[in-house]
């Protein structure tokens, strides 16, 4: 890894030099981990409208948002969770990792709350037609289901999104300085502030009809 940061005698290399670091964790931090969705664990899931998908592969790491209505993801038992892919922009980067590397993290949340629920394991892809029709929106199946078996389960520390004020900075932020598609489009294809604007409105018109 070439960085100006990196290599000198500050960088940490050891788990042992992690724990100096940071000490050991409280015991609650570790019997709060089970290898199940607890109750209150599926409760959180169904109140979810979006989670991060966390993947690795030969080719490198990926995080991919999943969302949809609350209790999108489906939760048959404690040790597996459903997980529809709708229409997207057909990368599949994350489901090229699974194919390679069956180990995932998910992390889901919920609007306007701190904590997270935090589940590991490993996943599958599906186009059994049974779980498919388990995922009809608006009469449309979704491409694939992903299925993951669950290795670890806990809720997570709170203290990122306190600090950072994600939600409660919600009516302040000035979206309209905010990059958006067209900005990425402007950018990426060398246009203008006009191609920007013609960009992003027709993104969001298009939008409306390729969600499922």
């Amino acid at each position: 890894m070439d960085s100006d940061f990196c290599g000198n005698s500050f960088e940490i290399n050891s788990e042992k030099e992690l724990e100096e670091l940071y000490g050991i964790p409280h015991e609650n931090v570790i019997k709060k981990q089970t290898d199940h969705i607890v109750d209150p664990g599926q409760a959180f899931i169904e109140a979810s409208p979006f989670l991060i998908l966390a993947t690795a592969g030969a080719n490198g790491v990926d995080c991919s948002p999943k969302g949809d209505a609350p209790g999108f993801v489906q939760i048959p038992d404690p040790k597996t969770l459903l997980i529809p892919d709708r229409p997207g922009n057909n990368r599949i980067d994350g489901m090229k990792n699974i194919v390679q590397n069956s180990m995932v993290g998910l992390i889901f949340m919920v609007p306007g709350s701190s904590t997270t629920y935090r589940v590991n394991g490993r996943a599958i892809i599906s186009i059994d037609p049974n779980l498919l029709d388990r995922f009809l929106v608006r009469n449309k199946r979704p491409r694939a289901v992903i299925v993951v078996t669950v290795e670890e389960a806990f809720h997570h520390c709170p203290k990122a999104f306190v600090r950072s004020k994600f939600w409660t900075q919600l009516n302040d932020a000035n979206i309209q300085s905010v990059p958006n598609t067209g900005t990425f489009a402007a950018y990426r294809d060398g246009g203008d502030e006009e191609y920007e604007q013609n960009y992003e409105r027709d993104y969001q018109n298009r939008l409306k009809e390729s969600l499922y």
